[in-house]
């Protein structure tokens, strides 16, 4: 049976308070009021830093048991000009999420629009030199990668290519691992606020299930994760995707306008 960890691209936008936090939470209640309402987050933050390790063991505590926090890794690590010379970096931030403990799942690596495949030699040596303690998940925005040499190498080193919703990348599930990660990204910066929904996106995201679906017999996990900008309001739509796959939804029961999801 596949278990399914789901949740928002980041958890601590003051444009929620009032619609998903009460008014007048404060930011270090925000992860703690979240796990009521979904078992899993990526950490978007991460991707400016490695944090702190106070930091990180308040993260572990404010969540419940099962609760899963997927670490994006930091840009001056997925964006570097030569990718292994980074990877002394990439064990401290690894030693560093270690600190979630059971709370950790994959590691997020981001790479640009610019790391092509020409890149393939310094992905190979980093990729293989990665500590084994964790699992990773590669999203690649260069259309290159599309190759079946590319899925080999991830297969062979147990790391799950991303399945992402972003512009121009087409809506396709490549397994590599036993688990699987998608986000749902959408157009940056396309909606002024991220407290409702703005676009309704269930068709599109019934066509995503209906690419999951047959995968799934192989699959122990689905790590996914939706942003503000997909359609406005990533609480919402996150509980949309789970009402299509018919996993149970809840909502902070704060009175606003308009429907949410």
């Amino acid at each position: 049976m596949t278990d399914w960890h789901l949740g928002t691209i980041g958890f601590g936008y003051k444009q929620w308070l009032g619609t998903f936090f009460p008014l007048g939470l404060p930011p270090s209640q925000f992860l703690a009021h979240y796990a009521h309402y979904f078992n899993s987050a990526e950490l978007d933050t991460t991707f400016y830093g490695i944090p702190k390790a106070m930091t990180v063991r308040k993260w572990a505590q404010a969540v419940p048991s099962g609760f899963t926090l997927c670490p994006k890794t930091p840009r001056d690590i997925s964006h570097a000009p030569f990718l292994p010379d980074t990877l002394p970096q990439m064990s401290a931030f690894v030693d560093r999420m270690r600190l979630l403990s059971t709370s950790l799942g994959p590691i997020l690596i981001q790479f640009p629009p610019t790391f092509t495949f020409n890149y393939l030699d310094d992905l190979t040596d980093f990729l293989a030199r990665l500590p084994t303690t964790v699992r990773y998940a590669v999203e690649f925005r260069d259309a290159s990668w599309r190759r079946g040499r590319v899925l080999e190498l991830l297969s062979r080193l147990n790391v799950a290519w991303v399945s992402a919703d972003y512009i121009h990348l087409p809506p396709e599930i490549h397994l590599t691992t036993d688990f699987l990660y998608l986000r749902f990204i959408g157009t940056h910066g396309q909606f002024a606020t991220k407290d409702r929904i703005l676009l309704d996106r269930r068709d599109r995201l019934q066509n995503w299930l209906d690419l999951i679906e047959p995968h799934l017999p192989q699959l122990g996990d689905v790590y996914g994760f939706f942003n503000n900008d997909y359609s406005g309001h990533s609480p919402g739509t996150c509980n949309q995707f789970k009402q299509l796959i018919g996993l149970p939804t809840s909502y902070p029961d704060i009175p606003v306008q308009g429907s949410l999801f």
